[in-house]
């Protein structure tokens, strides 16, 4: 059906010059993705010790256990790591972490179809749990690696003890635990953006014409 929108030439000239870029950004993105499958086996990583509280979050947070990387890496399934900035010298949860692990949660089901999804920070069970039902994370496995080398191993915590904000895909292969792909939102100088694909927040702000601006997410609004 025709539509009766009868935008200006000027217009229909820098949107189709827009969708062209549009579609070379889509064809880059792919490509860049390639290349991302195609990374050899990592490092092996070590089997850390972490923990966990009960199944059900509103059940409480007793009793904690200890389980093993190597329970959470099933063969022939990646496993995605989630690092979240809870923990350490961070004493409050980062709202934008917090704002991703909002939109994780609600694709979690259908991420688990292809991957196992955790979310790991270094604060204690449960501190990190009443985060977890405040939010209403019942999606989530949450995991904490309070007292262990996880973060700094995996270049998400500094020498200081400052958290970083990134996502980490493990796996076995080679006859170890493996490190698949690691990518963190600070890229280099400069460059803070890394892990802006993985929230449409970002992504649906773009689309608007003044963009996302210098807005931030909160922990809580108005």
């Amino acid at each position: 059906m025709p539509s009766s929108l009868t935008p200006s030439q000027t217009y229909q000239e820098q949107r189709e010059a827009l969708r062209q870029a549009e579609i070379a950004l889509k064809d880059q993105r792919e490509a860049v993705a390639a290349l991302r499958r195609s990374l050899p086996p990592g490092p092996e990583i070590p089997d850390y010790t972490l923990h966990e509280g009960p199944a059900d979050l509103d059940a409480g947070d007793e009793p904690v256990r200890p389980i093993q990387l190597s329970e959470l890496v099933p063969a022939h399934r990646p496993l995605v790591v989630i690092h979240f900035m809870y923990g350490g010298t961070q004493t409050d949860a980062c709202p934008m972490c917090t704002m991703w692990a909002d939109g994780y949660n609600a694709v979690a089901g259908h991420l688990q179809q292809s991957a196992d999804v955790v979310l790991v920070a270094k604060t204690e069970v449960a501190t990190l749990r009443a985060l977890a039902r405040a939010r209403g994370w019942r999606n989530l496995r949450l995991l904490s690696s309070a007292g262990t080398a996880f973060n700094a191993d995996l270049q998400m915590e500094d020498a200081d003890g400052n958290q970083m904000p990134g996502v980490s895909v493990i796996e076995q292969a080679d006859g170890g635990i493996r490190l698949s792909y690691s990518g963190c939102a600070i890229m280099g100088d400069g460059h803070y953006r890394g892990l802006d694909m993985l929230s449409p927040v970002w992504n649906m702000l773009d689309l608007t014409p003044a963009g996302r601006g210098d807005w931030m997410p909160a922990l809580r609004y108005g």
